[in-house]
């Protein structure tokens, strides 16, 4: 359903540090970082897409932080929801919402939530019985 997602930031290498480890964690690779757009890229390792990038908006204005706007990402399990919400705020980012169950969204729901350095709020997210 998805090609590809744009996250605008307004500090390029401190977004690609955190990202860098967010992905590293969910096991999602680079596939391109260019500084002087700037902008970079994930990918999955088996298929070329969805892509989640990065980078400076388009039309040189400052990036801004969507009201109601959530990326979720998806993790294989619960363990890696946890290290992947430590990762995120290892590198700048603030909890939005620790890990663990949510059983309001559905019995097997587990996420946690939190904000990049520029304010936009992410989820990673496990939906396995486990």
């Amino acid at each position: 359903m998805l090609s590809h997602i744009f996250i605008g930031v307004t500090d390029f290498g401190r977004a690609f540090d955190f990202y860098a480890a967010l992905m590293d964690t969910l096991g999602q690779p680079l596939r391109f970082r260019d500084d002087s757009r700037p902008w970079a890229g994930w990918m999955p390792h088996d298929a070329p897409r969805p892509l989640l990038l990065i980078g400076a908006p388009f039309d040189g204005m400052p990036a801004t932080v969507g009201n109601g706007a959530m990326t979720a990402l998806l993790a294989p399990d619960r363990a890696t929801v946890d290290r992947a919400h430590a990762a995120a705020l290892a590198h700048g980012g603030t909890c939005d919402g620790p890990p663990g169950l949510r059983p309001e969204y559905h019995a097997n729901y587990y996420g946690a939530y939190f904000r990049d350095p520029d304010g936009n709020k992410l989820c990673v997210a496990c939906h396995a019985v486990e």
